[in-house]
């Protein structure tokens, strides 16, 4: 059994046991959280997709870390100006172990 489910704007796929990072979520390391946002459903043949979401059926998962990932670097360059700007980032994660799909 998985499910798709969104989360920062972004689709991924569920499965329990399953772990995978996520855009920053505000909970604590060990906390459990509920993400309700499920797309589709699939349970061996029988699949449910929603629209937008299917009703009552929610994934429940724990934090299991909170990290930023790798910095990169952004130009910005105008030719015979002598224009060059240069801009780090590094993008904030939350790593989710998926726990249970709850199909009610």
């Amino acid at each position: 059994m998985y499910a798709i489910i969104e989360s920062g704007g972004r689709q991924y796929r569920a499965e329990e046991g399953h772990s995978f990072s996520v855009e920053k979520l505000p909970y604590e390391v060990g906390e459990q959280i509920e993400l309700g946002n499920v797309l589709l459903l699939a349970n061996g043949d029988e699949v449910t997709v929603g629209q937008p979401t299917v009703a009552g059926v929610s994934v429940k998962a724990t934090v299991l870390e909170q990290y930023r990932g790798e910095k990169i670097y952004v130009w910005k360059y105008k030719p015979k100006k002598r224009y060059r700007r240069r801009q780090g980032h590094r993008q904030s994660y939350t790593r989710l172990r998926i726990d249970e799909i709850v199909a009610g």
